[in-house]
């Protein structure tokens, strides 16, 4: 039967105790992470949630503590009493924080025994992360893993107290919501008093925020809970957190600012880096051009270059089809690459960009005498020349050429350079680059719909000097729209608010919706918009992503407690199931499918 702590009361975390502690007796409680029995003396590593200190049961201190540790086994749970001494020269241990010392034990119960775990409670573990998400409490005890979750928790501490001394309040928004269009798909809850009715899981706070801009709490944030029902990758879950802000009486600058001042305390204070800020800002037509990316990874060049205009007359049909049809051609020199690639290596990446739509792409091979290419026999002396410059070649380059339909080009030649930086191992995660993407496009035309649809959502404000195109020509209404981007991955973004009644109808009619059905879904906020809207603001942040980057992991799996897997179920609980017909029928819902 399995003892318990009654009278003794823990007073150090293994981990905490060193040099200073020596000489006294301490209280200790964790679990056993590895037992080596010499004959006469039992060392065990003890671990507990702040890392590992070696105990020592020795048969010379007391026959009958050691002979009860003979039963220790891995992962059994103890509590121990000790006296903390200084190890031996020749014994210290120069992994361990604790390596140094030691503790000889006087005293053991065993709290909890054991069975032999699925797998070792190890740092980096190598096991399949299906069986590692089926144990995930066991999972959550190694040494790595626990280090993420308590760098989630320093993360959200730092922005709580950030945003405090800022003025900003943590205001609690509802989680069964009403549902709304233009978003990802939600997640339903039935009403079990109103029958067939059903509410949303929110996909963000976003009507609610700002009604609190309207209700006048000027700064709020919260770290809330957010559902989307959709396709699941590495960086994607079906509920996630975001760092959710809104602030009133402020432009696009205000909202930069604040924030860039959060993200370099939240470096500082987890990693001990100095950010400089400003961040880098770009336009997004300038992403597009220079990455073929609106979330573009700056720590190396690869830039895109437009040909367009210099092959548009040339024999190749290929490239002058292309132009003359309204395409592009755009090209990425591979700097000093001649070496690194061979014929076979370009013709896997022809393959790469055949991925993203591309029917294929072109190459010239820069070298100090000629220019290997099957290509180059269609253009002038004058037009080789003048791409030669336009790319800035020289003897050592390839030239690396994809003509189609701009956003093809761009999805093909943006995920080029990536791919060129994977296989030049050019990038280090300890490589930290941020930048904002500014001036997105206010809205999007949706060829299956055939209708604009809202970039990022209908509330985005359109900048003031091209509201007049949403008559005349809505494809080029740029948005006070901004995207927060580290390393290529997206972390953030918002936007300022449109905060007139009149300017949100006239974006819910570019959206298709009538004034019937724009008040049908949307009513609440537009009666608000009635009784005076302060301009107003804000942001979101994955925290989930923010995370994962600064822990330097691939997967925001790793730095959540309980992920889903890729079909939206969990592996312990075996989430989603099914339930007892009595559920369903006060629900008033049939299973008929």
């Amino acid at each position: 039967m399995a003892e318990t702590i009654q009278g003794l009361k823990r007073t150090h975390m293994c981990a905490d105790l060193g040099l200073e502690n020596v000489g006294q007796e301490v209280v200790l409680m964790g679990w056993a992470q590895r037992r080596r029995d010499l004959g006469g003396v039992i060392f065990v590593d003890l671990r507990d949630r702040s890392g590992i200190i070696q105990i020592v049961f020795d048969v010379g201190i007391s026959k009958e503590v050691f002979e009860k540790a003979e039963a220790i086994r891995n992962e059994y749970v103890l509590a121990v009493v000790g006296n903390v001494v200084k190890r031996d020269a020749e014994a210290v241990n120069p992994k361990l924080k604790t390596g140094e010392i030691e503790v000889k034990i006087t005293e053991l119960r065993i709290l909890s025994k054991a069975e032999t775990p699925p797998f070792y409670i190890e740092e980096d573990s190598d096991v399949n992360e299906q069986v590692r998400l089926k144990y995930r409490y066991l999972d959550l005890r190694r040494p790595d893993m626990q280090k993420n979750i308590i760098l989630r928790h320093k993360v959200t501490k730092i922005v709580r107290d950030y945003f405090d001394e800022n003025g900003f309040l943590e205001i609690e928004t509802p989680m069964l919501t009403k549902s709304t269009p233009e978003g990802a798909r939600d997640y339903l809850v039935p009403s079990r008093v109103h029958p067939g009715k059903f509410f949303a899981l929110p996909q963000s706070p976003q009507l609610y925020k700002q009604l609190l801009m309207l209700s006048g709490m000027d700064r709020y944030f919260q770290i809330v809970r957010c559902f989307r029902d959709e396709d699941l990758r590495a960086d994607r879950q079906p509920e996630f957190t975001q760092i959710d802000i809104e602030m009133s009486f402020v432009n696009v600058e205000d909202v930069l600012s604040i924030n860039e001042k959060l993200i370099a305390k939240i470096f500082k204070e987890t990693l001990g880096i100095e950010l400089t800020t400003p961040f880098l800002r770009l336009p997004y037509q300038e992403a597009m051009d220079r990455f073929g990316s609106d979330k573009p990874d700056i720590r190396f060049g690869f830039e895109l270059k437009n040909l367009s205009d210099i092959v548009a007359n040339s024999e190749f049909k290929v490239f002058a089809d292309t132009v003359a049809k309204g395409g592009s051609v755009r090209a990425i020199n591979a700097k000093n690459c001649v070496d690194k690639f061979s014929r076979r290596d370009l013709d896997s990446l022809v393959d790469f960009v055949k991925i993203y739509k591309a029917k294929g792409m072109a190459w010239i091979v820069v070298t100090k005498n000629e220019l290997k290419s099957p290509i180059t026999k269609f253009f002038t002396d004058n037009e080789i020349k003048a791409i030669l410059s336009r790319m800035e070649a020289e003897p050592g380059d390839i030239i690396m050429m994809v003509a189609d339909k701009n956003e093809i080009v761009y999805d093909a030649l943006g995920h080029l350079r990536l791919e060129l930086a994977r296989r030049l191992d050019m990038v280090k995660k300890d490589d930290y680059k941020f930048l904002w993407v500014t001036e997105f496009p206010l809205l999007e035309y949706d060829e299956e719909e055939k209708r604009y649809v809202a970039k990022h959502h209908p509330f985005t404000s359109p900048m003031d000097e091209d509201i007049a195109l949403l008559d005349s020509d809505p494809s080029k209404v740029r948005a006070k729209a901004y995207d927060i981007v580290l390393n290529g991955v997206e972390i953030g973004g918002g936007s300022i608010r449109i905060h007139s009644t009149e300017l949100q109808q006239k974006m819910f009619e570019t959206l298709g919706f009538s004034k019937e059905a724009a008040w049908e879904r949307f009513g609440f906020l537009m009666e608000a918009f009635k009784y005076g809207t302060p301009p107003h603001g804000g942001m979101a942040y994955g925290l989930d992503r923010l995370v994962m980057l600064i822990a330097g992991k691939d997967s925001i799996r790793d730095v959540i407690a309980f992920p889903k897997v890729q079909n939206a179920s969990e592996l312990m609980t075996n989430a989603p199931s099914e339930v007892e017909p009595k559920q369903l029928k006060e629900l008033h819902i049939k299973l008929d499918i």
